[in-house]
């Protein structure tokens, strides 16, 4: 938007210290007259031996000196105001820097700013936390679009690889390639898909409602139970009902993708994967309890409604677990599999448990397999909320 240039801050700044001074000057003499000149004769007194200057003699020896006094209050109004105004809106011009290194892409710049709190501190810290936040958005988009854009193009690359060899060879046979097509196009739309409920949980644009753990992970389990028992995986549910505050959609999602994963990473076959559920009388509390844990501490932990999928499996490097949670990062396992997915399973679990306000965490398990905790917050009144 383009400004017609005016008067900065500085100057008016110092014009309005020395209109200030200047008024309170012309006050100060206003109350010098009226309260003391008005009671002097107006005109001189004389005697033999004494002179009374009169209000008129007063008046013209006062007035010559009063008017340079004013002119140096003026003066120095405006040169004080001046060096005064630019301290005092030295922080301004640093903020200002700052704004416009960001408008011209520099997101890492920050203001950090010195001094007690004030508006400007305030200021300089809400713009260094925006930039930050601002940065590591930018950041994540970078990072995830550069990711997507690399896993799409191996699809769109086979699906035209596939249409070239059919269209150079007429008597390829037609049927395979369609079916191949369709599992490539159907992988993309998964990954398309994903992309997209990572999207949704980053931004928060979701309704929520009371949802019960225990039932979530039953339906989970009923839902993948063909593909467990073709890998010969037993699935077993355990724990009481765990009431949380969400999206019943996302946070199905969650559970249906940590289950996923646990088959498909589990042993080739006659594995396990365990789904227990527990809530404000969890375990979690009782081992905090038995360690010692003070009582603010037992409460804290005791106010999330857990889940914990637990699956057999392959042993699992402290460098490989600490990725798993990356978008598309795979382990070995689901790269073989039939159901490889698109390697943002755990990452969509990491974001809707973000979205939703709790925690996650990843383990190996003794003897090989994965552990996977998710805490949400407790419903406040989910005791009463049986059978939601």
């Amino acid at each position: 938007m383009t400004r017609q240039r005016g008067l900065s801050v500085r100057l008016k700044l110092a014009l309005s210290y020395a209109a200030f001074l200047m008024i309170a000057g012309a006050l100060l003499l206003a109350v010098v007259y009226a309260f003391l000149l008005r009671y002097v004769p107006a005109e001189a007194m004389a005697s033999e031996w004494t002179f009374f200057p009169g209000r008129t003699d007063l008046v013209r020896a006062f007035v010559p000196a009063a008017a340079w006094a004013l002119l140096f209050l003026l003066v120095f109004a405006l040169v004080g105001g001046w060096f005064l105004a630019g301290r005092m809106l030295a922080p301004l011009t640093r903020i200002t820097s700052a704004t416009r290194a960001a408008a011209a892409g520099s997101l890492s710049h920050r203001i950090r700013l010195d001094g007690k709190s004030d508006e400007f501190t305030e200021l300089a810290d809400s713009f260094d936390a925006m930039l930050a936040q601002l940065e590591a958005h930018v950041a994540q988009q970078q990072r995830f679009a550069a990711n997507a854009s690399h896993e799409l193009r191996t699809p769109l690359a086979i699906s035209q690889t596939l249409l070239d060899v059919a269209r150079k060879d007429p008597d390829h046979d037609h049927d395979a390639v369609l079916g191949r097509l369709h599992s490539v196009n159907a992988r993309a739309i998964e990954l398309t898909e994903a992309l997209l409920v990572l999207s949704r949980t980053e931004h928060g644009t979701f309704a929520t409602e009371h949802v019960d753990l225990s039932l979530v992970a039953e339906e989970a389990a009923e839902t993948l139970l063909p593909l467990a028992e073709k890998r010969g995986v037993a699935i077993e549910t355990a724990g009481e009902a765990a009431t949380t505050i969400g999206s019943p959609a996302l946070i199905s999602l969650l559970t249906t993708n940590l289950l996923h994963n646990a088959i498909v990473h589990n042993l080739p076959q006659g594995g396990s994967v365990t789904l227990t559920t527990s809530s404000a009388t969890d375990a979690v509390a009782a081992t905090n309890a038995a360690a010692g844990a003070t009582a603010a501490a037992a409460a804290e932990a005791e106010a999330a409604a857990t889940l914990v999928v637990e699956n057999t499996g392959s042993p699992i490097g402290d460098d490989l677990l600490a990725t798993l949670t990356e978008p598309f990062q795979r382990g070995e396992q689901r790269a073989r599999s039939d159901h490889a997915g698109v390697g943002l399973g755990l990452a969509i679990v990491k974001s809707v448990v973000k979205a939703h306000g709790g925690s996650m965490q990843l383990a190996a398990r003794d003897g090989g397999g994965l552990r996977v905790t998710v805490r949400l917050p407790l419903a406040v009144d989910a005791g009463s909320t049986d059978g939601i």
